[in-house]
C-alpha cells in the first residue's frame, strides 16, 4: 500500500492535474488585480515603481556597429525569494482500494487543496491592496449627492492613472459592492439609462464600462471576511464595500512592466504533490506545495475613490 501511495505522489498524471486545476480555480478578481508573472528560479529580482522611479520607455535603436540597449536589472532593483505554501490531504481507510480509487481519492484531495488556496490568495491580494490603496489618499465624494457626477469623478482619476501607467499598463477598475450600488442609483447616472416611456434600465458592468472614454476593464469584488475571533459570533462583511479602486495592471504581466500588483510563481509549481507518512504511522498523508507571493511592484499605481453617503 505505502508503495502504491509513493508512485501515485509522484506521478505525472496527478501532478498534471494538480497544476491545471490549481490555475483554473485563481480567482477572477485576484487575477485582475495582481496577475501571475512566473520566475524561473525560487531568488530573482523585479522592477518596483513610485512616484519618483518611473516607468520610462526605452530606445530600441541601434546605431551601425554600436551596441543595442541592454534591458535587465541592476543592484538597485528588488530582490525577493519566493515564499513556500503547502496544505495537507490525509489519505486515510485505504484498506482495500486499488490504484483507481486512490487516484480518485488524491485528485479528490487536490480540487479540495486548491480550493482552499485560491481563497486565501484572493484574500491575501484584496488586503495587501487595501493597504496600499488606503496610503495613496483617497478621494471622499458623496456618491447619493445629485450634485455629484460620478462618471466625471471616476473619468478624472481614469485619466490620471493613465498617466500613471506611462503607456506600459492598462487602466482598470475594481468596484465593492456599496460602491457600485451608489453608482447605478446615482441621479446623474440612472438619468443616462431612463427609457424613452418612462422606464428604467437596471445598468450592467458593460453598460458602466462604456460610459468611460477609455472604456476601461472592470470588476466587482463580493468577497467576503469573517472578522471575528474563533468562538465568537460571526461579523461578516465584504471587503471592499464603498470603495472604488482605479489602477494600472497589464493581464500579461512581466517582472519590469508598471502594473500596480502582481503575483510572483515558480514557473512550472503551481502546485506540487508528494507523500508522507503520518505522526502515528498508521496513514500516508498527500501533501501539496507551491511558491508564490503577490506583491505591490507600483505604489503610485493605484487611486481610491470612497463612495460615500455624506
Amino acid at each position: 500500500m505505502s508503495d502504491i501511495i509513493s508512485a501515485l505522489a509522484s506521478d505525472p498524471m496527478l501532478t498534471g492535474y494538480a497544476q491545471d486545476y490549481a490555475q483554473r480555480k485563481v480567482k477572477l478578481v485576484a487575477q485582475f488585480l495582481a496577475p501571475t508573472v512566473e520566475v524561473p528560479e525560487l531568488e530573482f529580482q523585479y522592477k518596483i515603481y513610485d512616484s519618483k522611479t518611473r516607468y520610462r520607455r526605452v530606445n530600441t535603436k541601434r546605431p551601425v556597429g554600436g551596441r543595442a540597449t541592454r534591458i535587465g536589472f541592476t543592484a538597485d532593483d528588488e530582490e525577493r525569494t519566493l515564499k513556500p505554501r503547502a496544505l495537507d490531504f490525509p489519505m486515510d481507510k485505504l484498506e482495500g482500494k486499488n490504484a483507481k480509487k486512490m487516484m480518485n481519492l488524491a485528485r479528490y484531495g487536490v480540487r479540495l487543496v486548491a480550493d482552499a488556496a485560491s481563497l486565501d490568495h484572493e484574500a491575501d491580494v484584496l488586503e495587501k491592496a487595501q493597504l496600499r490603496a488606503t496610503a495613496n489618499t483617497p478621494i471622499n465624494q458623496n456618491f447619493t449627492s445629485e450634485s455629484v457626477d460620478p462618471v466625471d469623478v471616476i473619468e478624472e482619476q481614469l485619466l490620471e492613472m493613465k498617466k500613471v501607467a506611462r503607456n506600459g499598463a492598462d487602466v482598470k477598475i475594481l468596484w465593492g459592492t456599496t460602491a457600485f450600488r451608489r453608482f447605478k442609483n446615482n441621479k446623474n447616472v440612472r438619468a443616462q439609462f431612463n427609457g424613452t416611456k418612462g422606464g428604467h434600465k437596471v445598468p450592467t458592468l458593460e453598460d458602466v464600462r462604456k460610459m468611460f472614454m477609455l472604456e476601461p476593464e472592470m470588476m466587482i469584488s463580493d468577497i467576503v471576511l469573517d472578522s471575528a475571533p474563533e468562538g465568537k459570533d460571526p461579523n461578516i462583511d465584504f471587503i471592499m464595500t464603498n470603495q472604488i479602486w482605479i489602477f494600472a495592471s497589464n493581464s500579461d504581466a512581466n517582472t519590469m512592466d508598471p502594473s500596480f500588483m502582481k503575483t510572483f510563481r515558480l514557473e512550472g509549481e503551481w502546485m506540487k504533490p508528494g507523500e508522507y507518512e503520518s505522526e502515528d504511522r498508521r496513514d500516508k498523508v498527500l501533501k501539496l506545495d507551491w511558491v508564490g507571493e503577490p506583491e505591490v511592484t507600483n505604489t503610485a499605481a493605484i487611486k481610491q475613490i470612497n463612495a460615500n453617503a455624506a
